[in-house]
């Protein structure tokens, strides 16, 4: 319900609709900043602007050499040996052995003197190798400018989020407004045909009317109450749905409708969204991470220089071991020759994704275009209606007067009545919506084109209240 604006709502109406005194009145800007704060979906959307980031930072690793810390434990079907009598063929030849067998048994030599261990059969290393790629084709530098790229895609994802949540806002908040608006047209119409029954029961038994017209005067009075009851219901659930929303179930909102003297420009609205709307932003982001797809798959055909080293923190005491080097450090090259992951075709699908985005930019500006203008129009409109049946109202106004005078003088029906009261609640009821559908329309003219922190300055700005 309302509080400040609908100060003629009767206190069985307040009771019914809150309750109890408890409802916490909340303006529509300290609604919106609450929503900021507790609604789920735009948590979730800037998680994941966080988890963009946080991949941005990573990229920022690949300029960084790799060092690993690795060791092995392997064994050999056998220890591996050099046999000094291998290495000469002549040692083989049969008379340099009977030369030699003399000799052998005078020093007390066997065959195994000749054999030398170079490493044992359970081998143990450790060491540090270091990988560092020095130019890789420019696809370090494309890798970065695609997660600086998905980080703007995150925040634009965000900002739509927000604008379809400060439409959604507006909607559910003013349709409360709206609703407990026609909750008061009800009310009034019940009462005043309530009056106008008993006016009609007075005047039975005087004789001066006939049963049917009181029968119709009674009639229209239930069907009255029936649509109040409705309209309470309709009220209920609107306000349900907003303390949803705010997860505040005694919300109750303290702003009311209201339409501005004029609307702001449209041409200046249209440039304006088209500067600074978010799907056109996060189209931009798309076409950056397409370029930088089409320098990464470019990047394939560069040859890639590296250097590498290594160094041994642990090895045994073999022979094989003494002998190789602690540590070494070198430079390499890799030149790609035949590739089977399809570079060309790659690079030709990357493309292809930079025309759709290219394509998609300029659809989406005639949408929006045509959306901005759209919406104006329709504000327009409201606010046109709403001005316009200002004379219609007091006609309704006037009608009902003259009806109920004309009753008692036996010169109008009852139905005359009715009808005179049905048409001032429609008309009521007309201009309400013709004021709830400038509201929505305004808020999102301002979502669409980034101006949701300037909806308060139309909202208390100058102003028309639409009070009943």
């Amino acid at each position: 319900m309302t509080s400040r604006f609908i100060k003629s709502l009767w206190p069985c109406l307040m009771g019914a609709v809150l309750g109890s005194a408890q409802a916490q009145t909340i303006s529509f800007g300290e609604a919106w900043t609450r929503v900021i704060q507790q609604d789920e979906g735009l948590a979730a959307e800037q998680a994941g602007v966080d988890r963009a980031k946080q991949l941005r930072e990573a990229a920022k690793d690949m300029y960084l050499p790799k060092v690993d810390l690795g060791a092995s434990y392997t064994r050999l079907d056998q220890a591996v040996e050099l046999d000094m009598m291998d290495l000469n063929p002549i040692a083989s030849h049969p008379e340099l052995g009977q030369v030699l067998a003399p000799l052998m048994q005078k020093f007390h030599l066997s065959p195994d003197d000749f054999v030398t261990p170079l490493t044992k059969q359970n081998v143990v290393t450790s060491s540090v190798k270091m990988l560092w790629p020095l130019f890789t084709g420019g696809r370090i530098d494309a890798a970065q400018d695609i997660r600086q790229a998905q980080v703007s895609e995150a925040q634009q994802l965000l900002v739509l989020k927000q604008q379809a949540t400060f439409e959604s806002l507006s909607q559910t908040y003013f349709g409360v407004v709206l609703a407990a608006q026609v909750v008061m047209t009800k009310q009034e119409i019940e009462d005043g045909l309530a009056h106008h029954l008993d006016h009609a029961k007075r005047l039975e038994a005087q004789g001066q009317i006939a049963k049917v017209e009181r029968l119709s005067a009674q009639s229209a009075y239930d069907r009255a109450r029936i649509d109040t009851q409705k309209s309470r219901r309709g009220l209920e659930i609107a306000e349900l749905a907003l303390g949803h929303m705010l997860k505040l179930p005694s919300a109750e909102p303290g702003s009311g409708l209201f339409v501005n003297k004029e609307l702001p420009g449209l041409d200046g609205l249209v440039s304006q969204t088209l500067e600074v709307h978010p799907g056109l932003k996060l189209l931009s982001a798309k076409q950056e991470q397409a370029k930088g797809m089409i320098r990464m798959e470019k990047g394939k055909y560069a040859p890639e220089v590296f250097m590498f080293g290594n160094y041994n923190l642990y090895e045994d005491d073999s022979l094989a071991s003494k002998t190789a080097p602690d540590w070494l450090v070198g430079v390499g090259v890799s030149m790609p020759l035949i590739s089977r992951d399809g570079r060309s075709e790659t690079v030709q699908a990357a493309k292809s994704a930079e025309l759709q985005v290219n394509l998609l930019q300029a659809k989406t500006r005639q949408d929006l275009e045509l959306l901005v203008e759209k919406t104006w129009r329709e504000a327009a409109q409201g606010l046109e209606e709403y001005q316009s049946l200002s004379s219609t109202q007091a006609l309704a106004e006037e009608n009902v007067l003259l009806r109920d005078k004309a009753f008692g003088q036996g010169l109008s029906t009852s139905l005359d009545v009715v009808d005179a009261r049905n048409q001032l609640a429609g008309v009521k009821t007309q201009r309400a919506a013709a004021a709830y559908q400038y509201v929505l329309s305004l808020a999102r003219l301002l979502a669409l084109s980034g101006q949701m922190n300037s909806f308060n300055q139309y909202q208390h700005g100058q102003v028309i209240e639409v009070n009943s």
